[in-house]
């Protein structure tokens, strides 16, 4: 997309009469989204300002809609409808219509001004109508808008006490039935849903304002669970269910506290309510609500997590529970019990609690629980590689060197990568020991050399050998066994000073094939080999033979423009 003229004039803008310049955009946006911002300067329209806000139309994948607010608590932010801005992200639209502002700094206060004014007007007027006048421009909007004929439906439900009247309206307000064509609520139609969905929201808070709590709380119960029901019928791609979610679980703790429920009952709703799938969307903190259950209800919480816990010592629910309450606790004890309850084969948990305790000022219990980690590790499984970092951390800066050295060979004839020959290598060559050490690894990867492969192919040997720069033992290796072509590349690049011969062959076995292809990532491959093979003839004294060679590629590849320059570029 082009830019618009007046970037020129961006960088060398200082604000006058706005609020936000480039550094603000640069620091909401992130210097990403701010460069890409930079390129729609030419697909903002529809700009409008109000006062405290500016709107536009920001033409993109979609025609998206931006706006910016001014006036916020914490100065400028933004919101957009595009999928990245739905996230709460300042995207690259805003950034573009913030540009587009900045780029014509009077006109914004002078529209602003004009803004207010109407504003004033529009209120003046209003103040001056009958309330007749006032009911039928009410009720003119109320038939042309009926999100706004729902919000009034519910105002005037809770204003009369009817609560069966405003469950019955959130009910509504929560059914995906309207939303799902064909049962199932697609993403084209996931916002709208999120949309109406707020509306519950907004009226169940609604009533804690008006002065009852009691009925807010009982209606986020049930709207919590209503949304739940409906989870799993909804492309929630944007995650609208998760933030009606948190909102939701916003207006209970809200409701609670004002209305004061016995702590009992909220406690068993409580912890009923994390060990559900219905906390996978709202995010309850139990520790939120101390000062609503006092230590008589927070007591009761931790009794009820206990005995649940204790009934299903592996739930991710139940050692979450437990996990929250020791920390909020100080309990470390208690954190490392919920854990060594559920231990994983691989001894990852048995990490998990070093550190813990490590945190905790406990550092020999910590090195006991990692070690017992590797001691406990199931026969079919490698140990955990972080565990063994670990350990390997703290055997060096006790002086352990060959406890570390043991624990990398035990990692390495577990899985014999070339990762694990390095890390060998490197605790190896601490402790004074690699020659050893080396021979042995060595011996095994000769048995698996052809059965083993390093994660692009090719036998790991050969990339062992390489990475220990013992490049004639590499290349006899690579010759016996079945190289891959990137291992032969490599081996061709570190052997060419001493082997140009050898070299030589491989490039123009590897360049063969690539003359058939086409496409700017095949011509540099073959640029960077025909360079390596000009290097290779200046070493053995045969410039003539790959001016030939050059001559005839050029004549069967001449209609390959884009190699053509690639070659000129680097004076083929």
């Amino acid at each position: 997309m082009g830019a618009a003229a007046p970037l020129l004039r961006l960088n060398v803008y200082v604000a006058q009469d706005l609020d936000f310049d480039e550094d603000d955009l640069r620091a909401l946006a992130g210097p990403r989204s701010f460069e890409r911002g930079r390129g729609y300067l030419a697909e903002v329209t529809a700009v409008e300002v109000g006062d405290g806000w500016i709107t536009a139309t920001v033409h993109g994948t979609e025609a998206y809609q931006a706006e910016l607010t001014l006036d916020g608590p914490d100065g400028l932010a933004g919101e957009c409808d595009c999928p990245y801005g739905v996230e709460g992200n300042f995207c690259k639209h805003l950034v573009a219509l913030g540009l587009t502002v900045l780029a014509e700094p009077e006109a914004v206060p002078r529209q602003r001004g004009r803004a207010r004014t109407r504003a004033q007007e529009l209120d003046a007027w209003l103040a001056a109508r009958s309330k007749d006048e006032l009911l039928a421009l009410v009720r003119e909007q109320i038939a042309d808008d009926r999100q706004l004929a729902r919000r009034l439906e519910l105002r005037a439900a809770s204003a009369h006490g009817d609560l069966a009247e405003v469950r019955a309206r959130i009910r509504e307000l929560l059914d995906t039935a309207p939303f799902a064509r064909y049962g199932y609520v697609e993403y084209a139609d996931a916002h709208a849903y999120g949309e109406q969905a707020s509306q519950a929201v907004s009226a169940i808070a609604a009533l804690t304002a008006a002065g009852r709590p009691a009925d807010a709380t009982s209606l986020c119960r049930e709207a919590m669970r209503l949304l739940s029901e409906g989870q799993d019928a909804i492309d929630d791609s944007d995650g609208h269910l998760g933030r009606i979610g948190a909102a939701l679980a916003e207006a209970h703790l809200n409701a609670c506290r004002a209305a004061r429920p016995d702590p009992d009952e909220t406690a068993r709703w409580l912890v009923g309510h994390l060990l559900s799938d219905v906390d996978d969307l709202t995010g309850i903190d139990p520790l939120d609500y101390a000062d609503v259950l006092g230590a008589q209800g927070m007591c009761r919480v931790r009794e009820l997590a206990v005995t649940a816990w204790r009934g299903n010592r592996t739930g991710w629910a139940e050692k979450y529970l437990m996990e929250r309450l020791a920390r909020a606790e100080g309990d470390v004890d208690g954190w490392v019990a919920v854990h060594a309850a559920d231990l994983a084969p691989d001894g990852s948990t048995h990490l998990s609690v070093a550190r813990e305790l490590d945190a905790a000022g406990r550092p020999d219990e910590a090195l006991r629980w990692a070690e017992r980690g590797v001691e406990e590790a199931h026969d079919d499984v490698t140990p955990d590689h972080a565990l063994i970092d670990y350990l390997c951390d703290r055997y060096t800066r006790a002086n352990r060197l060959h406890d570390g050295v043991a624990l990398r060979r035990v990692q390495f004839t577990a899985r014999r990568s070339l990762v694990a020959y390095q890390q060998l290598r490197t605790t190896a060559q601490a402790a004074g020991c690699w020659q050893a050490e080396r021979e042995q690894a060595l011996v095994l990867l000769r048995a698996d050399a052809g059965q083993q492969q390093s994660w692009y192919g090719g036998p790991v040997l050969v990339d062992a050998l390489l990475d220990d720069g013992d490049v004639e033992a590499a290349w006899r290796a690579a010759a016996a066994t079945h190289a891959h072509d990137r291992q032969w590349l490599a081996l061709a690049d570190q052997a060419r000073a001493d082997r140009p011969a050898d070299a030589l062959g491989v490039y123009l076995r590897l360049a063969e094939p690539l003359m058939t292809q086409t496409g700017n990532a095949i011509y540099a491959r073959l640029t960077g080999l025909l360079l390596s093979m000009r290097d290779c003839h200046r070493r053995l004294g045969t410039e003539d033979e790959f001016t030939v060679y050059l001559a005839a590629l050029r004549a069967s590849q001449k209609r390959k423009r884009n190699l053509m320059r690639l070659l000129v570029q680097h004076d083929l």
